[in-house]
């Protein structure tokens, strides 16, 4: 098989997913790219992660707890890009557990995000309106007629859908009187029973029904037909395209500047606000789309790994919580110590992206983690690289055994300088030489250690923090 035939497709399951194994990248490229990108995009097509298996392993209130559940679906579910779009709806309609302390919900709000993260822009702002978390986030529930609060209807306008600069301060005043009476029922206490799930109320004494001029258009509106609007927008497509190229392709400035600072790749964001538009906003198109464009497919390492992205992609590496495993919740506090805490972004514009995630302690903690990782040659995926660079030959000169690694690590691009510095070190040791009388497991404790050694070198350069 073609390296770059195997480089395109780790690129591909790095941003569609999570990462994949060596045998899997392998088998994955057989199958064709086109073909792999319709099974991501067509989830039917996969088969769902094994429900009966979350349920029996995994359970507690705390998020922390439903965090690490998470990851390990992430980890292990067949539907990679089901996952992978839970997490950008998450970042894109930012609700943290701060402020409701339910677990629950925001797990609840999770789900949502998996069922119906790749359906269409209305069904899916439709939904997120409806949403208890998001309601008591933003404050929808104390929007009632005659005291309207204004919180949701400004953010589904700047941050949700549109961004600012496309809608007038009568515009969020008028959006916000639609919304009037969409609020949740309290859910049953939690003590002693645990936690409920709260659920949509729509309270007609509290909703204002009067005509409303919004975006241009005159009417008794609802948050229905607000919604109607708003997706008919050129401007809607515009912004959550912009938001997949930042999330799926290469880091753009932060959402606040987009008003005043232009996209890097115009033509990109066109190429996605057209497929938005032409499919009246359906994700999947947009998606496969972006998935098969060239812009996609060039953009290799130009995006900063999220935390999350980075402790999965490590965990994908070295081959562990394949299946149910004790501790999983110290992954949702190492991403927490990262700059990123899953059902806790810090305000309602989510986490800043890009080079914001690698600033000062966070690289360390980062760093840290990866190379904690990879230091134990007993991990299955250590194992397999171990395997694989012995089955390349009896002895690897220093430059085929840096490369060797490159390559099952990744492949992986390192500038020159990185790649000479490692194969200044893998020089101090001479070239990796396989005897045939190694230990039980076939290989020497010196090699091991020079291999490990070698990975943990990897990880820990400024190349491998990005996707």
């Amino acid at each position: 098989m073609a390296d770059e035939d195997l480089g395109l497709m780790a690129h591909l399951l790095r941003r569609a997913g999570f990462g994949a194994s060596r045998e899997e990248l392998e088998a994955l490229v057989a199958k064709g790219y086109d073909e792999v990108v319709d099974d991501l995009v067509d989830i039917e097509r996969c088969p769902p992660i094994d429900e009966d298996i979350v349920k029996r392993y995994f359970g507690g209130e705390g998020p922390d707890v439903r965090s690490g559940t998470w990851i390990y679906r992430m980890l292990n579910s067949p539907r990679q890009l089901e996952e992978k779009m839970a997490l950008f709806w998450h970042h894109v309609f930012a609700t943290g557990y701060a402020k409701g302390e339910h677990a629950l919900a925001m797990s609840d709000q999770i789900d949502l995000f998996r069922r119906i993260g790749m359906s269409n822009i209305r069904e899916i702002l439709l939904e997120l309106s409806m949403n208890p978390a998001m309601i008591n986030w933003l404050d929808n529930s104390e929007n009632i007629k005659g005291e309207p609060n204004e919180n949701y209807g400004r953010e589904l306008l700047e941050l949700f859908s549109m961004g600012v600069g496309n809608y007038t301060e009568d515009d969020i005043k008028n959006c916000a009187l639609a919304f009037t009476g969409w609020t949740f029922a309290q859910p049953v206490p939690l003590y002693p029973h645990g936690f409920y799930s709260p659920e949509f109320l729509f309270r007609e004494e509290d909703h204002d029904d009067s005509e409303k001029t919004f975006l241009g258009h005159t009417g008794n509106f609802n948050g229905g037909d607000i919604i109607d609007i708003i997706v008919e927008q050129p401007a809607t497509a515009r912004f959550i395209s912009r938001h997949l190229y930042n999330f799926f392709v290469a880091d753009e400035p932060q959402v606040p500047s987009w008003n005043v600072t232009p996209p890097q790749d115009p033509d990109a964001i066109d190429t996605l606000s057209d497929a938005f538009m032409e499919s009246k906003g359906e994700m999947r198109h947009v998606l496969r789309t972006l998935f098969k464009s060239d812009f996609f497919k060039a953009a290799r390492f130009r995006k900063v790994k999220s935390p999350t992205e980075l402790i999965t992609g490590v965990l994908k590496l070295v081959g562990t919580n394949r299946t149910p495993t004790p501790g999983i919740p110290r992954y949702h506090r190492a991403a927490k110590v990262m700059g990123q805490e899953l059902f806790n972004p810090p305000t309602v514009e989510g986490w800043h992206t890009g080079q914001e995630w690698i600033d000062g302690g966070m690289l360390t903690e980062r760093v840290n983690f990866a190379v904690d990782e990879v230091g134990d040659s007993s991990k299955p995926g250590v194992q397999a690289i171990i395997k694989r660079l012995r089955a390349a030959g009896d002895s690897l000169t220093p430059e085929q055994f840096v490369d060797n690694c490159l390559d099952l690590v990744g492949p992986l691009t390192l500038e020159e300088k990185t790649r000479a510095d490692l194969i200044r070190f893998a020089q101090s040791g001479g070239d990796l030489v396989f005897p045939s009388n190694g230990s039980a497991n076939g290989e020497t404790d010196e090699n091991t250690d020079r291999i490990v050694l070698m990975l943990q070198l990897i990880v820990a350069s400024r190349e491998y923090q990005f996707a």
